[in-house]
């Protein structure tokens, strides 16, 4: 089952993602997530407990990612925490390289 705790600090917010990132999350996605973190100038997304990752979470992210990011005004959004499983997933996908090192870094 997934969850996630909003926590923030003037216009700083981190949100902590506990579950799979699949189709399942796509209504909270959708009517919570993107709605609660609208009055925020930068993001953390920690992905700490987040196990696994499917197609449909990574279309989830990259949406969030650029809800956010378009406009004048775009959001500084970075993603932390990733585990190892989901981390391949993201390195065979080359989404550091579609995301940017600002919001995507791996250190080997």
């Amino acid at each position: 089952m997934f969850s996630y705790n909003l926590k923030h600090d003037n216009l700083y917010a981190t949100i902590q993602f506990h579950g799979d990132l699949d189709i399942e999350v796509t209504e909270m996605m959708e009517y919570e997530i993107i709605p609660a973190l609208q009055q925020f100038s930068h993001i953390e997304i920690d992905l700490q407990e987040v196990p696994f990752v499917d197609s449909t979470g990574i279309g989830l992210l990259l949406n969030l990612i650029q809800t956010f990011k378009k406009g004048e005004d775009g959001v500084q959004v970075t993603i932390t925490n990733i585990q190892p499983l989901v981390k391949e997933v993201f390195e065979m996908l080359q989404l550091a390289d579609i995301l940017g090192d600002e919001v995507l870094s791996f250190h080997s």
